[in-house]
This record gives C-alpha cells, structure tokens and sequence, in this order.
C-alpha cells in the first residue's frame, strides 16, 4: 500500500506538542539510484557496500568520506563501520548534496526509531566526523538530543558560530547495516520523483509510505507564475536563490517578530546595519536600505562549503520599512512609496534579482487582498526575476494568487 501527501513540516514530523519530545523516525539520505538495493538489502555501512561489492551511487565528496573513515567510535571503530541516520534531515549535509544534485536524484528514507536499540549503536552529538563532536551511547544520546538539542533539532535554520550548524546533523550510528524492515517511508520533493519511486518499490512486499515534502529539501510548499519574470511563493524565503532578499522592518530599530526576528538571529550582521542606518536617519519610510552583504549563504549553510563546485554569489538584503513603530499597524501608504522607491533605484542599485515578503500582511495586519494587488501592481515594472514571498501566518486561497486578481489580466 503505497500513498502520497503533503502536510505542514513540523506538524507532520514532530507532532503538534513538541513538549513530548517524541523521536518519530530518523532519516537516512540517498540517491534515488540506490532505493532499489537498500529496500533489498538494507542501509548498509560504507564498509559492508565495499566487502559486499554492492553497485552504489555515491552523494558525497570523497573529503568527506575519507574524514568519516578516520574518525573513531568510543569502541575503536571507524564510522565506516556504521550505517548512519540523522535525527533532522533538512541540515546542512543535506543543503550541501543538493548544492550539487538535483532534487529529483535524491530521496529520503524514515527509519523506525526502535533501531536506536540495536547492540552497538551510538548517538553522535552533531556531525559524527567533526573534531569537536562527541560520541556517545545511545542512553546518553536519547537525553540530549529530547533535551538540549531539541530546540537545534526543531529548527528550520543554523549558524557556525554557535554550533547550531554541527549540531544539527546529529547521527544515529548502527553497526553494519539497517534491515530493510526498519524503512517505513520515503521523502521526496516532488510528485513525478513519488511516481518514480513507486514504479522502483512496486514488488516490495511490505508497506512503504511515498510523501511528497518539499520544504524537506529546502523547496516551496506551492508556487505560481504570474508573468515570465514574476512568481509568487509559499516557502522559506530565506533559502531563496534570489540575489536580494527583503526583510520588513520598522524604523526605530526593533527586529522583534517574523521575518525580522529570523534575519536578526541568523544574520547578526544583518541586524547591526539596521541598527545604524536607524540611528543615522538612513533608513525611512518610503526609502529602503540596500545591505550589499559581501558574504555567501552557502558558506553559512552547507556543510563542508569550500568544496562546493559552485557557491553561490553574494546575498544581499534590503531592509524595507512597513511601519514606524514596532507597536503600530503596518503602513499601507509608506508601503507603496517603499515600492516606488525600489522601481526607481534597483537597476542603479545593482539588484538583479529579488525576494520580497507580503508587505504588510501578516504580522503586519493589512489584509493580503488588498496589499497583493499593489505588490504586484510594481513588481511587475522591474526587469528582473522577482518572487513575492505568501505570509506564513495565513494560508491565502488560491484564488487571490492568479494573474487575474493580482494583476488584472
């Protein structure tokens, strides 16, 4: 019995009362090429694929794999030896293989926890192959992970600074392989890649479960095209492949809720700018302020960012009043003269491409029927790829998303 569907992430995975601090399932990342002899054989550690000379279509670099080889488990044996599951999949490893592959060659597999209780198993708290990772046993692993680390588990973003970007990849580590009976489920990030997957397990006779999660592999919940330049989104902006990135803020230099928030803890240079453009009158309403951040956010991101063929390019944020004051309801009238600003000035600014929030909706209180319209009455100017960002605090029905009611065609 084989289904596919789509609810929220963190509902879905977690359970609505993150307070039980229940471990659903552990994860384990694939190429799609490789689903076929896993369901046969199990997930097997890099050792047993070699002695068995199993065909494997391998997804990371060789650094990596010789980094885990020399790496050592508290009884003495190389990670090598181990069949390895992550506690959270949507981590920086994860962010890193589709940095090279595409969405369509990778899939996800949910493992049953009980394999936590399997003779020999370690939890490693944070990448296993990092110096600065510790190694442990299972009953030890189970308290830090559904305590410390659960907050660094839940989330949908990390940092270097504060280890969350370690953390995050914690691993279950099994010696040797995981039957395949331990597999309920396979993630994947699009329907036609369920399709594929189905014909791939179709003489499986035990069931497995095919779900389509997209936001698992950093893509969209929904998207649609208004114009061959201009989208709207139902996503994380903040994985936005955009060049720019808008984040709506007040003017009194308060990055309290939202977007806001997020950018603050994520991109702490990001908030002192904003500090200062606040209080040296900078920044206005109806005068955004372009941030041109010199750094990658692959280099934040993705685990082991030097060796990634491509990085991408610079990220860069504008900084775009709604409101004066925190406390105040967003601004409709500064919203609109913010948006003839950025007509005006994004081709001298440089801006090549952008990502811009629902401005005003939201946390903000406008109501998206009328703040859509006049999004899109703009951003339809620019000559650039722009995405128009949905507010995650509501669920816009799909008909204030066409063309016809956003832009009157």
């Amino acid at each position: 019995m084989f289904s596919t569907h789509s609810n929220t992430y963190s509902h879905r995975f977690w359970g609505d009362d993150e307070s039980r601090k229940h471990i659903k399932r552990l994860y384990h990342i694939t190429h799609i090429d490789n689903l076929a002899s896993i369901l046969q054989y199990g997930i097997l550690s890099h050792r047993q694929v070699e002695s068995q000379n199993v065909s494997f279509t391998p997804i990371y670099n060789e650094n990596i794999v010789h980094n885990r080889k020399e790496r050592l488990t508290p009884d003495q044996r190389s990670l090598w030896d181990y069949a390895n599951l992550y506690f959270q999949p949507r981590n920086p490893m994860l962010y890193k293989v589709l940095s090279e592959k595409s969405t369509r060659e990778i899939v996800i597999l949910g493992v049953k926890p009980q394999v936590l209780d399997t003779k020999g198993a370690f939890i490693a708290l944070g990448n296993a192959a990092h110096s600065q990772t510790e190694i442990v046993d299972v009953a030890t692993g189970r308290k830090v992970i559904t305590g410390e680390f659960w907050p660094i588990i839940h989330s949908d973003w990390w940092k270097p600074e504060d280890g969350t970007k370690r953390k995050i990849m914690a691993e279950c580590l099994i010696p040797h392989v995981i039957v395949p009976e331990a597999i309920h489920s396979i993630f994947v990030a699009h329907p036609s890649v369920a399709d594929t997957v189905r014909s791939i397990i179709a003489e499986i006779p035990c069931p497995v479960e095919v779900v389509t999660e997209p936001h698992l592999f950093f893509q969209p919940n929904r998207q649609g095209r208004l114009t061959e330049k201009l989208s709207w989104v139902d996503g994380d902006m903040f994985f936005s492949k955009m060049q720019t990135l808008t984040i709506s803020v007040n003017t009194v230099g308060v990055m309290g809720k939202g977007l806001a928030s997020r950018a603050k803890y994520q991109f702490p240079d990001v908030y002192v700018i904003y500090q200062d453009v606040c209080k040296n009158g900078t920044l206005q309403m109806g005068k955004p302020y372009l941030y041109k951040r010199e750094g990658s956010l692959d280099e934040d991101l993705a685990d082991e960012p030097l060796s990634l063929p491509h990085p991408n390019a610079s990220k860069w944020f504008l900084l775009f009043p709604t409101k004066r004051h925190w406390k105040e309801r967003s601004d409709r009238e500064g919203i609109e003269k913010g948006l003839q600003w950025l007509v005006s000035h994004y081709r001298d600014e440089g801006i090549q491409s952008i990502a811009i929030p629902a401005l005003g909706c939201g946390l903000g209180g406008l109501d998206w029927k009328e703040m859509g319209p006049l999004i899109c009455r703009y951003m339809v100017q620019m000559d650039i790829q722009s995405c128009i960002y949905l507010p995650q605090e509501q669920n816009i029905p799909l008909e204030l998303l066409t063309s016809e009611f956003l832009l009157g065609t």
